[in-house]
């Protein structure tokens, strides 16, 4: 909490307001709280970028949730705090799931001749799934659409993204999930 500022912070209130859909609230709990929120994010995950994952994934889930808050049950700090802590550890664990590839076993992988010979690929079947890429990729927002098409064509990475959208890192990074989400549910 800020030292210089000498009135007191109702995040009850503030929770309550982001129920009813009040952005402004939603907005004064991320300024009064991000940096310890940040703190505890990454005192957990000990990855900046990981930390300011989990940090937007919580904003968005307080947004979400507000309305499950119950001031009967603990105070509206703790009730964020928990939700960043929760996500941090989740984060942890997720990574701790990632398969780390050896660098000389990925050289040989993309060296190996492929299995299949050009020619026995189905052009027509080909053409159709490009299709059917081609209209989910139209149904996506423009953010999200371009986020996917940067990181899958261009090869850009998520900050670099970030930096040529002029968008927050965290949003950049749920912005490809949500789309490759969206495409892979279009393309099932």
């Amino acid at each position: 909490m800020p030292s210089n500022d000498p009135t007191p912070f109702d995040h009850n209130a503030a929770l309550a307001a982001c129920a009813r859909g009040d952005q402004s609230a939603l907005r004064r709990l991320y300024e009064r709280e991000n940096r310890f929120l940040m703190g505890v994010a990454l005192r957990i995950v000990r990855d900046r970028a990981a930390a300011e994952d989990v940090l937007h994934d919580a904003f968005m889930a307080i947004w979400n949730r507000a309305s499950t808050f119950d001031p009967a049950r603990g105070e509206g700090r703790g009730w964020m705090c928990s939700i960043v802590r929760n996500g941090a550890l989740s984060a942890v664990r997720a990574s701790a799931r990632t398969v780390s590839v050896d660098e000389e076993l990925l050289d040989d992988l993309q060296d190996a001749e492929p299995q299949v010979a050009p020619d026995m690929l189905d052009a027509f079947s080909m053409r159709s799934t490009l299709g059917q890429l081609d209209h989910c990729l139209e149904r996506l927002d423009v953010a999200k659409r371009n986020c996917v098409l940067l990181a899958y064509l261009d090869g850009c990475t998520h900050t670099e993204i970030a930096e040529r959208l002029s968008a927050p890192l965290g949003s950049v990074k749920a912005w490809i999930r949500r789309g490759m989400a969206s495409l892979k549910e279009c393309l099932a």
